[in-house]
């Protein structure tokens, strides 16, 4: 594929469609990373007859640079954190912490908004295909990985339209597959590869999860 996506509900019909060899098993399951990955993830899951729902997790921005992950974390405790740039940086235990402390509220929040008091789909013993709308650094994917691995999902699969090669070859040691539209090692951001890539919103997801309040 040498284009650009129209939207992330081209993304994720196209990304269904790679990955038919799951349609209309009764085990799988599709998660998509709040808040782009959940359309694209809602795509895919009506291509395939499966499940859907989202998979909560939340990076960890860097003090003054907080595009640039120093780690994330999930539901369920889990924090992935990347030593390299914490190092680097010079980064302290205490603005960790902080940084921590922030976005786990934001998760919490989430939580609450989008299930609606609806409990998440189980994950022990099941596929689960992990989608997002693309993949940069794949610290937030890496933790959603782990986060799964801790409910015991039988098998993960790692479903992106866009990500750098070398991404995915660290997140294969992970997963058990990885399908990847547009491997592309020149990823400025995730953003270029579609036509629009205007932010999701709450209700969005919401609307994907068909947990709108009426």
């Amino acid at each position: 594929m040498d284009r650009r996506f129209k939207d992330r509900i081209e993304a994720g019909r196209l990304l269904g469609e790679a990955l038919k060899r799951y349609a209309g098993r009764g085990d799988v399951i599709v998660l998509g990373l709040p808040c782009g990955g959940v359309p694209v993830a809602a795509e895919a899951a009506r291509i395939l007859g499966a499940p859907v729902d989202v998979c909560l997790v939340r990076k960890l921005g860097t003090p003054g640079h907080e595009e640039l992950a120093m780690g994330a974390i999930a539901s369920g405790g889990v924090r992935v954190l990347n030593e390299d740039v914490i190092r680097s940086l010079g980064i302290s235990g205490r603005a960790i912490e902080a940084e921590a402390a922030r976005e786990g509220a934001e998760l919490d929040r989430r939580e609450r908004l989008y299930r609606q008091g609806r409990p998440p789909l189980e994950v022990r013993g099941r596929t689960v295909i992990l989608v997002d709308d693309g993949i940069a650094t794949g610290a937030t994917m890496l933790a959603a990985i782990r986060a799964l691995r801790q409910m015991q999902a039988i098998s993960i699969v790692v479903a992106v339209p866009v990500a750098p090669p070398s991404t995915l070859a660290e997140l294969e040691r992970e997963v058990d597959r990885t399908v990847c539209l547009l491997p592309e090692e020149s990823l400025v951001a995730v953003g270029y590869w579609y036509e629009d890539f205007r932010q999701t919103t709450d209700r969005e997801v919401q609307a994907c999860l068909g947990s709108v309040p009426k």
